[in-house]
């Protein structure tokens, strides 16, 4: 829509430029060096639900009322100031109606090259807008999906994981694992990979990480569910758990965490 990022008038009639810009179905309007109004097309006018006669030589700011206007943020100063076109996110409130908008301004000049003014145009993005909020939840959903830190009896939270772990999914675990412990003041937390289909350096240090942090909150880490072939690539690899607590199975992990915490379990007579 804008040539060259820059807006140079006079290149068709006065008259013909505004049948075009009129038949825009997004708001287009231009201001001088004052910010004051000197041309607004239908769509902007039937945006703020004004005709043009009270629209014109207001202040943009006074008509539109963005979270923009009259600060630094404002593109059109921006485009008159640096003579380049502007573009950025920004919301309206029509008569209390939030709108998201993605708007650009460029420099308005004369048959000289001066800067005389600015021309904005904006589109709605309430759809856009809507479409990354419901991902953006969806894409949370799914983080909560595939790191369920459980607490399974009061001071013991179980974290199982299965699949692939790389640095996002261990930044994802430490973040549930320390949250976790922060809501249930946690004690021990049992991390069991048992469905974690391989461990390389990799893998081991993001466990490690994790277990070192849960340690700084006053937590003492089990990693469970080490299978045969898991320990065999551990060795190979030459990597060291150090001070790890580590177990073959659920079960036996939970059976320390009763251990660590002076709880013992009987089955009633």
């Amino acid at each position: 829509m804008v040539e060259n990022q820059e807006i140079v008038m006079g290149a068709m009639g006065t008259d013909l430029a505004v049948q075009v810009l009129d038949q825009l179905p997004t708001p287009v309007f231009a201001v001088n060096t004052n910010m004051e109004v000197i041309f607004m097309n239908k769509a902007g006018q039937s945006l703020l639900g004004m005709n043009i006669a009270d629209i014109l030589g207001k202040t943009c700011a006074s008509l539109f009322k963005s979270k923009h206007c009259d600060t630094t943020e404002c593109r059109m100063k921006h485009a008159m100031e640096s003579g380049k076109a502007c573009t950025a996110r920004n919301e309206l409130t029509i008569n209390s109606r939030t709108v998201p908008i993605e708007y650009t301004a460029a420099p308005l000049r004369d048959e000289n090259g001066k800067i005389i003014g600015g021309l904005e145009y904006a589109i709605d993005i309430t759809e856009r807008v809507r479409d990354e909020n419901r991902l953006r939840e969806q894409s949370r959903t799914i983080q909560e999906i595939s790191t369920p830190a459980i607490s399974l009896w009061e001071g013991i939270v179980v974290l199982p994981v299965l699949g692939i772990i790389d640095s996002l999914r261990a930044k994802q675990m430490m973040n549930a694992m320390l949250n976790k412990i922060k809501e249930t003041s946690a004690k021990t937390i049992i991390l069991d990979i048992q469905g974690v289909a391989a461990v390389d350096t990799a893998v081991a240090n993001h466990l490690i990480k994790i277990t070192k942090a849960t340690k700084l909150m006053g937590c003492r880490c089990i990693i469970s569910g080490i299978s045969p072939a898991v320990a065999e690539t551990l060795v190979q690899l030459g990597i060291d758990l150090g001070d790890v607590a580590t177990n073959s199975s659920l079960r036996d992990a939970l059976g320390d965490a009763f251990t660590l915490m002076n709880l013992e379990v009987k089955k009633k007579k």
